[in-house]
């Protein structure tokens, strides 16, 4: 019974050790421009969630784009 239970603590442990380094060697998250940070507030201010920020998100960078 010992055996059963030491060999199930070990395969936790090891299985537990190689999510921590999948997770590490995520690359790191691209700085974002003023423009989207801008829409995100926007977005934000009108309570937008799901496709319809998305979709307002796209709209609003495109046009910053434009005016720029």
């Amino acid at each position: 019974m010992t055996k059963y239970v030491s060999a199930a603590v070990l395969a936790a442990l090891l299985t537990a050790g190689s999510v921590v380094v999948a997770e590490a060697a995520q690359a790191p998250a691209k700085a974002r421009s003023a423009a989207s940070i801008e829409c995100s507030k926007q977005a934000d201010a009108k309570g937008l969630h799901g496709k319809v920020r998305k979709k307002f998100r796209s709209k609003c960078l495109k046009d910053m784009k434009k005016a720029a």
